[in-house]
């Protein structure tokens, strides 16, 4: 593997953090991609996500490193380590040179000739007394440059000194003029939007561009635009430090025109484009840009919607870029609108286009061609549906290459067809082959003939790589959904009502009734409730009554003082289910916690072809026990712009001031941002699919939209544990009745000490429910992404479940109500046998939108709070502040600021001159 090379190499020193994923400099270097050397603990103690895209490990002089631990480095993403033990990594631990960056000083006794054709890069520190500038250092990168052959092999050079000095953008140049990186503390660089740069640091982008070199009177750099993923030319434009310097700070695409001066591309057309990576060519005299351009938009000047200067995408390009549009404008009746909406259907031709692939002969490559590009066209429909762009592909493909431990690749058991079969249907092949009849599928093809049954695996004998792979939920592209999602969010921001109706109409189909975007109270009218059957009244009676009782009682359980005694009740009549936190720190010092409302809420409740008055229930009641003065409800519209009678009475109840007639991102922009009919909103809380989850995520990280949300949502998820007593088919029908929600479901059966025939029983009723109900090929994706985990006893269970943090948390076992104060992570657990998940979904009083893909280790389920936020407020007596004081006044001071304690002293002069005038009236008495 060879390393990408850059004009230095920032360093994060030992004992070092990481910095925060949201630091511009940390940002800007991702987009160069610069490769960071990064101390091991910072490695090992980062956070999921928060590593750069290119990394080199540095192990600690003379490091022991465990194999395991090392090949776990590099398959987890890094591009190589840094080592100065190299035999030890190679000899002992089997680890492949090119993922070896040599340490070495220019007198280290390693035979570097023996390893320098293949070792990845060189890392030479300098003696004390050689400066960079120095012809023996010179001397010393020409040797090493031509032992790894660099002209050739473009193998980096790095350099390091241990000068305590910052570097400068002298230093780089002279060093990349010797074909070597300069190694650069991560704490001497700084970026900002212009060049200026303290003294005592190295401003990165003016460090980064400083090789660069033009050719030209007026000093520009030629620079090629790429599209991500396919690295297809889109233009030909020119670049200045200052827009090269606005790309990489800001991550718009920003150039320099040689007519109107710095363009920030897209700012009037709305043709933005996204930097992905900058890069620098060999000859440091052109620049390569690689851009992600907004959806629906194109790069060429004389066509809006013309993708490049060069012509039309083709390929595999042009074809993601179809189906991303037909995703959500597809033809009516259209073929790929069938696919994209009957999961049955897609799933029967991937497995249909993957056996005549197979079929194919090799002495006929054209027919193989053909049969590829059908698998291609349905696998990246796949793709499209689930929103997984080229670009996620290709990052797993880069992820894959730079494993260095391989599975041994053999396949399914139940996809080997045994070689007599395989040689029989030859043979009859060849016989049969003056006839030309329709194929019939083959048997070892056909899913459906196969048990629907989730993999069984031991947790004694998983590796620890093993274990932290079983508990990963299914991956979830997004940079292909949030293109879909950004320009709907900006366009209903920007012109409000019209733009919902529109996309109304787009997305959902419906006609809103005369334009209206809102529908406001009563919603309880005859007319609007007509249709609602009276039993469901009467579940949905029921399921109010428990879900406002429980979350009601959430109200006084959060303090010591009923808000009436303290003085500090919110609203009239409501004092008794306020509570108020209230305690005396010390003598005179009395803090308090208390409760108010969130202003304004909206809730998300899907809608379209489903009916779902449950999560209505959920989300309005927490809201209304919160005492909340403005609650927006948004929902799809059918057709007709009516909403569902169910929906409706659920909205008279919880009191809703008015219901947006709208669904996908542009609820969320119209609630996150307000229109002319729909009321700002301060949060938005609700489920709903991966467009409405990455709208919610865009406008809370949106300043300007001042929008908090409930929590980052992921597909549904159960996580079962039964042991021997456990009826298997109760344990099957909780498992189903998660996997049914979506082909990205996941469900996870961990059995305590279960017999191989228990085991059996269990998977044989999952196989006989599952053929049995509706949604069935829906179930057989999702228990394709699941696991059974047999492990030992109750301990070895609750730790596996802590692990794997479930949304839902079943307790099929003996002494249920035993093993729940173990539980620390999960969204919300139903125990002993006759606590179905599904009470908890709409009736039993606790809420069903809960934490999913691992995230109940740091949120809650929806509740009460959820719609509340807790203010805190101190009174000081002046005895309290003659005891207290004097300490705020030494922390401040320490902390230098003296503004806050000069504020305490103040008062502690004013006590104490009242002192002293009270002693002498008392005097002069």
């Amino acid at each position: 593997m060879v390393l990408s090379t850059s004009a230095l190499l920032p360093a994060i020193a030992h004992g070092q953090s990481l910095p925060a994923s949201s630091s511009a400099l940390w940002a800007a270097i991702s987009r160069t991609s610069t490769a960071v050397l990064l101390p091991l603990d910072a490695v090992t103690h980062a956070a999921p996500g928060t590593l750069p895209p290119s990394y080199i490990v540095h192990l600690p002089a003379r490091a022991a490193i465990d194999p395991a631990s090392a090949i776990t480095l590099l398959n987890n993403g890094a591009h190589a380590i840094l080592t100065d033990s190299p035999h030890t990594l190679i000899n002992q631990l089997g680890l492949p040179l090119d993922r070896i960056v040599l340490s070495i000083t220019p007198d280290t006794a390693t035979p570097l000739s023996e390893l320098a054709a293949d070792i990845a890069a060189v890392y030479i520190t300098l003696p004390d007394a050689l400066a960079l500038h120095d012809a023996q250092t010179a001397e010393i990168i020409s040797h090493y440059t031509a032992l790894l052959d660099v002209k050739n092999t473009g193998k980096p050079v790095y350099v390091a000194t241990n000068s305590s000095s910052v570097p400068t953008t002298d230093d780089i140049k002279l060093l990349a003029s010797q074909a070597a990186t300069l190694v650069v503390p991560y704490s001497s660089l700084t970026i900002s939007e212009n060049e200026a740069a303290a003294a005592s640091t190295l401003d990165f982008v003016s460090a980064f561009f400083s090789p660069l070199v033009s050719d030209r009177a007026d000093g520009l750099f030629p620079t090629l635009v790429v599209a991500a993923p396919s690295s297809s030319s889109l233009g030909l434009v020119y670049s200045s430090l200052p827009s090269l310097r606005a790309c990489v700070y800001t991550g718009d695409a920003t150039y320099q025109s040689r007519t109107r001066g710095l363009w920030r591309k897209g700012a009037t057309s709305g043709a933005t484009q996204q930097v992905v990576r900058v890069r620098v060519d060999c000859d440091s005299d052109a620049v390569e840009l690689t851009v992600r351009q907004r959806q629906g938009t194109g790069f060429c000047h004389l066509a809006k919607t013309r993708t490049s200067c060069f012509g039309a995408r083709e390929g595999l390009a042009k074809l993601e870029e179809t189906l991303l549009a037909r995703v959500q404008d597809a033809p009516e009746g259209s073929y790929t609108q069938r696919l994209f909406r009957e999961p049955e259907l897609l799933a029967a031709k991937l497995r249909e286009e993957t056996a005549e692939l197979i079929e194919a002969k090799d002495s006929e490559p054209e027919h193989v061609a053909f049969e590829a590009a059908d698998l291609l066209y349905f696998t990246l429909v796949r793709c499209v549906r689930a929103g997984v762009s080229l670009e996620d592909i290709e990052r797993s493909l880069d992820a894959k290459a730079r494993k260095v431990s391989r599975r041994k690749g053999d396949a399914k058991a139940q996809f080997v067809v045994p070689a007599s079969v395989e040689k029989a249907a030859a043979t009859t092949e060849t016989e049969a082959a003056p006839i030309k009849a329709p194929q019939a599928p083959a048997a070892a093809t056909d899913d459906n003939s196969l048990p629907i049954k989730i993999t069984s695996y031991t947790a004694a004998d998983l590796s620890p790589e093993e274990r932290v792979k079983l508990q990963q939920r299914p991956a979830i592209g997004s940079s292909a959904i949030l293109s879909i999602v950004q320009p709907i969010l900006a366009d209903v921001k920007a012109r409000g009502d019209a733009a919902l109706i529109e996309l109304t109409r787009k997305f959902d189909r419906a006609e809103l009734k005369d334009g209206k975007v809102t529908m406001l109270p009563p919603f309880n009218t005859p007319e609007r409730l007509a249709g609602m059957k009276p039993e469901v009244r009467e579940a949905i009676d029921v399921a109010y009554k428990n879900i406002y009782a429980f979350h009601k009682a959430q109200k006084v359980t959060t303090g010591n003082r009923s808000a009436k005694e303290a003085g500090l009740a919110s609203t009239e009549g409501e004092e008794e289910a306020e509570a108020v936190l209230e305690m005396e720190t010390m003598p005179g010092v009395l803090c308090r916690r208390f409760s108010r409302p969130i202003q304004r809420v909206g809730l998300y409740v899907p809608g379209g072809t489903a009916v779902l008055p449950s999560t209505a229930l959920m989300l309005g009641i927490p809201a209304q026990v919160a005492g909340c003065p403005t609650i927006v409800l948004a929902t799809p519209p059918r057709p007709d712009g009516s909403v569902a009678p169910e929906v409706l009475y659920v909205a008279s109840l919880v009191n809703a001031s008015c219901v947006l007639l709208a669904g996908g991102a542009q609820a969320v922009a119209a609630l996150a941002y307000g229109t002319a009919s729909v009321p700002k909103v301060d949060k938005i809380a609700g489920p709903g699919n991966q467009f409405v989850t990455a709208a919610k995520m865009c406008v809370q990280n949106d300043v300007g939209a001042q929008v908090s949300i409930d929590m980052p949502a992921g597909p549904s998820e159960v996580l079962v544990i039964a042991d021997e007593e456990a009826p298997p088919s109760f344990v099957a029908a909780d498992l189903l009745s998660q996997a049914e929600h979506g082909p990205d479901s996941q469900v996870v059966l961990v059995g305590i000490a279960l017999s191989p025939l228990r085991l059996a029983q269990i998977e044989a009723e999952v196989d006989r429910q599952a053929r049995a109900l509706p949604r069935c090929e829906v179930i057989r994706k999702a228990i394709e992404k699941s696991v059974t985990v047999l492990v030992r006893d109750r301990g070895e269970a609750i730790r596996w479940s802590n692990e794997y943090a479930p949304e839902h948390l079943i307790l099929q076992i003996r002494d249920a109500e035993g093993i729940v104060k173990e539980v620390e992570n999960a969204g919300s657990v139903f125990v002993g046998p006759w606590s179905p998940e599904s009470c908890g979904d709409y009736a039993s009083g606790t809420n069903h939108t809960l934490p999913t893909y691992g995230f109940a280790r740091q949120y809650s389920g929806v509740s009460t709070s959820t719609f509340e936020k807790h203010i805190t407020s101190q009174s000081l007596t002046a005895d309290g502040l003659r005891a207290l004081g004097p300490h705020v006044v030494q922390l401040a001071r320490c902390e230098g600021l003296d503004a806050h304690a000069e504020a305490v002293s103040i008062r502690l002069r004013e006590l104490e001159a009242g002192a002293s005038r009270q002693g002498r009236d008392a005097l002069d008495l």
